[in-house]
């Protein structure tokens, strides 16, 4: 497990990213025949992708809810998620799922694409490990210029509201 790192951070990346959640439900509990396939297909295209960082690829988190997995990946251009989707692991994961699944019902699946130019993001992490975005980029104090919200926004700071400098 990554060890917390004390104080306030924040994260900055170069030029523009892809933000990918992708994810399964598992809509028939005991129909594990369906959803077991499409659940193990997931571990060897995140292997793929972490090997190979030439696909554009950057970073992934894996959360859980109570009907399957939730990835939050981060990737260098909507081009190169485009490519990828279309080859390799994932075109064959694509396809049996077709094949195999369809639109019988048994299990859900999802993605959610956004385009971040740069400068159009922010965020902070107290006493987190690197996390998301700043696992991705760089990971860097929430100083000065990065303190608030606001100011990592490129706006100009809201005394009204208080910050370690300014309880």
């Amino acid at each position: 497990m990554a060890k917390a790192i004390p104080g306030r951070y924040t994260a900055e990346m170069e030029g523009s990213f892809v933000v990918f959640v992708i994810g399964m439900r598992i809509n028939r509990m005991f129909a594990i025949h369906k959803w077991l396939p499409v659940f193990t297909a997931m571990g060897p295209m995140i292997r793929e992708l972490y090997q190979n960082p030439e696909l554009g690829f950057i970073s992934t988190e894996i959360f859980w809810s109570l009907r399957g997995p939730i990835l939050l990946q981060y990737w260098k251009s909507y081009e190169q998620l485009e490519k990828y989707a279309r080859e390799g692991l994932h075109l064959e994961a694509w396809k049996n799922f077709n094949k195999k699944i369809g639109t019988d019902g048994t299990v859900g699946i999802y993605h959610e694409t956004y385009v971040i130019g740069p400068g159009q993001y922010e965020c902070v992490y107290g006493n987190m490990p690197k996390f998301g975005l700043a696992k991705a980029g760089r990971h860097i104090p929430a100083v000065g210029m990065k303190e608030t919200s606001r100011r990592r926004m490129g706006g100009e700071n809201d005394p009204a509201v208080p910050t370690p400098d300014n309880p």
